[in-house]
């Protein structure tokens, strides 16, 4: 496949060679942005609260969150070995799921209901129970794009490739982090425990969100390398040491939250998350700035 010439002309044909799902998916995953935005508007302008199930925050969190990644996936899968057909299925079963998902959160925000782990009334059920099971197809779909992701492609450079492999299994991990406390909040629930499941059943947050945009972040940086007039050595070597600064921003993050505490009380847990988004840092600015100067010397 010939590379367009610029990152706007590349960026475009995405849009005029992809799939007409892929093109449903991206004005799904933009408008489900754009839900995210009004929200965050509203609860900013309204001076609404950013805590508890009850927040315009759900909303516009939910609605940037799957907007994005809607987006990235269906990007990203473009340079996966999928026969159409599946490929198809699969991107209608996700964008269907992240709406259905961001949605459901959006209208129990309106109701003035909490989303999760809300029985109360049978349509409350419906709704948990909903989300609980849209959770599932979104992992199951994940896992199945991160199995393809390791089929050798020789039409995609061993650096994208690497890239988009790292983000697959951090996003496997987000969503199983995700699956987890969905999980455990429906446990105290049905166990009569209401309360304790709103108050305990997002603690993996900052964990779940950490692992769930490598995916965006790392093939992002190697597809900016692919205009970069470097050879595919050095963007391999620059793809990872962006890895290894994505994984040890998300390693510090996560043992944090596991164990409990902040990451200010450990000096060295601090070091190593500096050390790691300097890393990262680095590596973009370097493939942000050798893609625009190549791509404008062929102007």
């Amino acid at each position: 496949m010939d590379q367009p010439r610029s990152i706007v002309a590349s960026l475009r044909a995405f849009w005029t060679h992809g799939l007409r799902i892929e093109r449903v998916g991206y004005i799904v995953g933009a408008s489900l942005l754009v839900s995210g935005v009004i929200h965050l508007a509203i609860l900013i302008v309204g001076g609404g609260s950013w805590q508890g199930p009850l927040s315009l925050r759900k909303p516009a969190t939910f609605g940037l969150s799957f907007g994005l990644t809607l987006i990235t996936i269906v990007w990203v899968t473009t340079f996966l070995r999928l026969d159409e057909r599946p490929r198809r299925v699969l991107l209608g079963a996700f964008t269907a799921a992240c709406a259905v998902e961001t949605a459901l959160v959006t209208l129990q925000a309106w109701r003035g209901v909490p989303s999760h782990f809300n029985i109360e009334t049978t349509f409350d059920g419906w709704v948990a129970r909903m989300l609980a099971a849209g959770g599932m197809a979104l992992v199951a779909i994940i896992i199945v794009f991160t199995i393809a992701s390791f089929r050798a492609n020789p039409e995609v450079p061993i650096s994208l490739r690497i890239a988009i492999r790292t983000g697959f299994v951090a996003l496997v991990g987000s969503v199983i982090v995700g699956a987890l406390m969905i999980a455990k909040g429906m446990m105290l629930v049905f166990a009569g425990d209401a309360p304790a499941a709103y108050a305990t059943g997002g603690t993996l947050k900052p964990t779940h969100a950490v692992t769930m945009h490598a995916i965006l972040v790392l093939p992002m940086l190697a597809w900016l390398l692919s205009f970069a007039n470097v050879s595919e050595r050095r963007r391999l070597f620059l793809v990872l040491v962006g890895a290894v600064g994505y994984v040890v921003i998300a390693g510090t993050v996560a043992a944090t939250n596991i164990l409990g505490f902040e990451m200010s009380q450990v000096p060295v847990t601090m070091a190593l998350f500096g050390l790691g988004a300097l890393s990262l840092l680095a590596a973009g600015l370097f493939a942000l700035t050798a893609a625009v100067r190549s791509t404008a010397r062929t102007h």
